[in-house]
């Protein structure tokens, strides 16, 4: 009995120790209808890193990795011909066509490449497959591509090996350089500080004629050399306007003794003498034969210079001075400005009444200027009210464009080779400016003068902006300067401006 017992309890105690751990049930809170229905907040995660690919060259990378089966298929060709389906002219099209479209260099091009140049590295040779730099043109140079022949408008084009014509991108315009400085000086003492004067002119000869009260100086630029050409008989009849004729043989000017002289350049004398006004004459303008005066007796009169009876019409629709007078480029109109604020378009076929009569400015008109590229394109400025520049439409009578210069318009030169024009202002900078039209984007300003710019002309080769201020300075800007492909300057006629660059020059004229 004490054995059976024994054995009994170690039983129990046996499986005791070997039975399962028990369960315990957890209870779990419940769960709102409300919080069943709540949409799961997604977890927080890091900003997702997206890599830049723009400057990888995909098929470039495709075709370096099979490039290596393609060389070892030819040099298998002999051995396996049956297991690549090639010929000698399939090769030599997958060639071209890999020449045309990846601009690499190609064992057909290495001949034309010779050409046009030495021929580029191969991209085989790169180990790097997928790099970081800047994409390739995919017209690529000349060298290695094709021939190069000259498309509409100076575009270049290159010709494919497959004939496939590729347009080349176009070079991007080079920087405009507006001058800092002048590159001469002249002094010009006694010069009459008046904005409704016309007193500075260059001929198509290259003389520059310049009023100094009562005096005409004419400066030829071939040589520099400045001499007197008159002088009124009273010192208080003082030159208000001067003019050359297209040919630039005759200088015609004006006074406030209300008389028109005619002189002579080449011999230095008076051809003729034309009266008709009541008043100062402060502008002129030729149109061939016919020389019209603007007086401050707000008439304009058209002269035949070959007439005896040489008034031939009276234009009459100003109220006050005329002081801006211009024929348009083909002789077809006329253009006329006023100290009432008005400009008026006269038709050379019908000069009874002005074709159209603009009231847009807000000052006197002085400023005036027919574009050289569209003969039917005039700008006009106001004075120091108005300080505007705007441009007309003289075919139809709209105004253009404007464009608020923030100070007082007194002169505009158009340029001869390029869509820019340059005005003159008064105060407060007393500048010159160069704007691209038609955006009328301001490319520079033109400093140096201490008083306002009261007279602008330009050089017969379009080049050269000569300028007049009431500081009694004339300077010479380079504005409009030719560059030819080599980088020189180009000349189309003899300019006494031609100095060293930044180099001024400075001499008295009287």
């Amino acid at each position: 009995l004490q054995t059976s017992k024994t054995r009994k309890v170690s039983i129990i105690i046996t499986t005791m120790q070997y039975s399962s751990p028990r369960k315990i049930n957890t209870v779990t809170p419940p769960v709102s209808p409300a919080a069943a229905l709540r949409t799961p907040t997604p977890a927080r995660r890091g900003d997702r890193f997206i890599p830049n690919r723009a400057t990888l060259n995909f098929e470039l990378g495709h075709h370096s990795l099979v490039s290596e089966i393609k060389e070892n298929a030819r040099g298998n060709r002999g051995s396996s011909p049956a297991s690549l389906d090639t010929t000698p002219a399939k090769e030599e099209y997958k060639d071209l066509l890999e020449a045309s479209l990846l601009s690499t260099p190609s064992s057909s091009s290495k001949t034309v490449s010779s050409i046009g140049g030495s021929p580029n590295a191969n991209h085989h040779a790169s180990p790097r497959i997928l790099s970081f730099t800047p994409r390739r043109s995919v017209c690529g140079s000349a060298a290695g591509s094709g021939l190069v022949a000259g498309g509409a408008g100076g575009a270049m084009v290159t010709q494919s090996p497959l004939g496939l014509p590729t347009p080349r991108r176009a070079r991007p315009n080079a920087v405009r350089k507006i001058p800092e400085c002048a590159e001469r000086t002249l002094d010009a003492p006694r010069i009459v500080d008046d904005y409704y004067l016309n007193l500075i002119d260059w001929s198509a000869g290259n003389i520059l004629a310049i009023a100094l009260q009562d005096e005409v100086y004419v400066c030829d630029e071939a040589t520099g050399q400045v001499t007197r050409l008159m002088q009124t008989d009273d010192e208080q009849n003082v030159v208000t306007s001067v003019s050359f004729s297209a040919d630039g043989r005759y200088l015609s000017i004006g006074d406030s003794a209300a008389t028109v002289q005619i002189w002579d350049v080449e011999h230095a004398s008076c051809a003729r003498t034309l009266l008709g006004h009541q008043a100062r004459v402060g502008s002129l303008s030729w149109n061939g034969h016919i020389l019209s005066s603007g007086s401050r007796d707000s008439l304009i009169l058209n002269h035949d210079v070959r007439a005896a009876r040489h008034v031939v019409s009276v234009l009459q629709n100003h109220t006050q001075e005329v002081c801006g007078l211009k024929w348009s480029l083909d002789g077809s109109q006329l253009a006329s400005g006023g100290n009432d604020n008005l400009l008026n378009v006269w038709d050379f076929a019908d000069l009874s009444a002005p074709r159209y009569t603009f009231d847009h400015h807000q000052a006197a008109v002085k400023a005036l200027a027919w574009c050289p590229f569209q003969s039917s394109l005039l700008a006009s400025g106001g004075g120091t009210q108005d300080r505007t520049i705007r441009f007309w439409n003289t075919n139809t009578g709209a105004c253009l464009n404007s464009i608020d210069t923030k100070s007082q318009v007194c002169s505009l030169q158009w340029s001869k080779h390029t869509k820019e024009i340059v005005s003159s202002h008064g105060f407060s900078q007393n500048q010159l400016t160069v704007w691209s039209y038609p955006t009328m984007t301001k490319l520079g300003d033109l400093n140096g003068h201490t008083a306002r710019v009261l007279h602008m002309a330009t050089s017969p080769n379009g080049q050269t902006v000569v300028s007049a201020a009431a500081d009694e300075t004339i300077k010479f800007w380079r504005v409009f300067d030719v560059q030819k492909s080599n980088g020189t300057r180009g000349h189309t006629a003899k300019s006494g401006t031609d100095s060293a660059p930044g180099r001024i020059q400075k001499s008295r004229i009287r």
